[in-house]
Formats: C-alpha cells, structure tokens, sequence
C-alpha cells in the first residue's frame, strides 16, 4: 500500500484529484489545504509521494518542493499546473519536482504519472557496500520493442546514480524520469512510428482489445520488427552519460520543444522532451534524429 498526499487549496480539485487516484486500490490518500499544513504531515509520517497544487495559501507549490526536497528527499512530488501557473510550474521542476501533470488533463494523466514515479522510486537499493567500491562503469543493451521491458531497465540504469553517488534520492528519480521518457519516445515514436494520436488510442484499448492494439500490431510486423533499441552508459566519478539509439526514420530535432519556455508545459506531445532536457545537464541528439545522449553531472545533482 502506498500512500499519497494530496496537497490543494481548493477543496473540490483535493477530492477531485484524490478521487482520481483512489482508483488504484493500492493508494491510501490523504489531504492537505496548504504546502504548511502538508510539511506538518510529512515530518509526522512521511508519505510515499506527494501530489500538490502549485498556487496556494501560506507556503505554495515552489516552496512545498524546495521544503520536501530538503526535509523528505526520499518523497517525490508531481505538481498540478493550472493555466498560468506554467513559469513556476518550470520553476519547480527546477528545483526538484519528479514530474507535473496539467490539470486540464488529470482525468487522462494523473493517475499513470503518479504510478510511474513510484516505480522509479522504488528502485532496488540493495549490495550497498558492493556500490561503494565502483570507481567506473560501462554496459549496454540491446532490446526488443516490448514496453514491458523499460521499467527494470531504467531501475537498472537509475541505479548508476546510487552506486556513484552521484546525488541524492531525489537526483535519482529524476535521472530515472528523464530515462523512462527517453527510452518510450525512442521505441513508440522511433522505432514503432506511433504518433501521440496512437498512443493515446492504444492506451485507451489495452484492456479490451489487446491483441488489436497499435503497439502489438506494429511489433509483430515489418519492418517494425526487426528494430531494436541500443542502450549504453558510461560512468565515472563525475558524470553519467546515457546513450539511446533507435533503428527508425529519425526527426528533425530542430522541432523540439524548448523547456525554459513555459507555454511547452501544455504540449501533450512535448511533454517527455521537456522533463527530459530538465532534469539532465545535457540533452542532444544526432544529426538524424534517432539517437539521444543525457548527461548527469554530479555537481549539478
């Protein structure tokens, strides 16, 4: 069971975001009106995660961030931008928020970011001592288009941050964030050509349509097939560096979303790219468009 913290000014959009997560019967919820009253909570009983409004009464959803990061850095907080919260919602990612959902799209959204941030942040922590005795390290993968296969590689890759001690628990989550986004662009997008329209559609009727859904469709035929996903990493004292490379057509990436301007936090489709030249140092891609390099620096954890 885990348990959430719900964190608005407003009663309905508490009950609203609250009721939506409630749908997951492995959620406890609990509420708090203000960023005063959910630190109060926290420092009594940590929860696993926090879900918090940005514009709010007596400490708003900037501040709740920076205070959890400093007190609770094991908890990781998504934030719920409001139209013209955007600046403060970049802001907050920034300085330490796992993830953000728009609330004009909570219905659609909240619940799957909520779940994947949780996952990311219960990464195995275990052979701790082992850990500290790496001085560098390098390993690849080559995988199959199969989706179920990213979260334990992202635990895996994620873990990289631990064994260097790179930075702290909310260092890694993000790290894991900005890995989850790279990897799932690469295989929907690069190498099973999936537009966000399909995405969505796919989400839609995995349950009851499985076998029709346009993620196994393309997995089981050509040329989509035959494609596989190249993951590498390589680390020293200092740095990360995460290379993931597709077999598809490639973009231009000319077209991506710039993430200091806060207008792109309301793009569904550049949603991965934004959290993932956030919370990385650098972010690049080739001149075609079907391999990207992330770079964690550990000064900047």
């Amino acid at each position: 069971m885990a348990t959430i913290l719900v964190v608005d000014d407003s009663p309905i959009d508490r009950r609203l975001a609250g009721g939506l997560l409630e749908k997951n019967p492995e959620f406890a919820v609990r509420y708090a009106e203000h960023g005063a009253a959910a630190i109060a909570q926290i420092m009594r009983e940590p929860p696993d995660l926090v879900v918090s409004d940005l514009q709010m009464p007596e400490m708003d959803g900037l501040e709740l961030v920076e205070a959890v990061r400093q007190r609770a850095p094991l908890v990781p907080v998504i934030i719920m931008t409001a139209h013209g919260s955007e600046e403060i919602a970049v802001q907050a990612l920034a300085r330490g928020a796992a993830s953000y959902v728009p609330k004009g799209a909570l219905a659609r959204d909240l619940l799957d970011t909520v779940e994947n941030v949780l996952a990311v942040a219960r990464a195995d922590r275990r052979n701790e001592r082992l850990r500290e005795c790496l001085v560098s390290h390098e390993t690849s993968f080559v995988l199959d288009n199969d989706p179920q296969l990213v979260p334990p590689l992202v635990d895996l890759l994620q873990e990289l941050v631990t064994r260097m001690r790179m930075g702290d628990e909310t260092c890694r989550i993000r790290v894991g964030i900005a890995l989850e986004e790279a990897l799932l662009n690469s295989l929907y997008h690069g190498n099973l050509e999936l537009s966000t329209d399909e995405l969505r559609e796919a989400s839609s009727n995995l349950l009851e349509k499985p076998s029709d859904n346009p993620i196994d469709l393309r997995r089981r035929h050509a040329p989509y097939r035959e494609r596989r996903l190249h993951v590498h990493a390589r680390v020293t004292p200092s740095e990360i560096v995460y290379t993931i490379r597709d077999e598809g057509p490639g973009f231009d990436p000319r077209t991506i979303p710039d993430p200091t301007d806060p207008a792109n936090l309301e793009r569904e489709s550049g949603r991965g790219l934004v959290l993932m030249r956030t919370f990385m140092d650098d972010v690049t891609y080739n001149e075609r468009g079907n391999e990207v390099r992330m770079t964690k620096r550990r000064e900047n954890c």
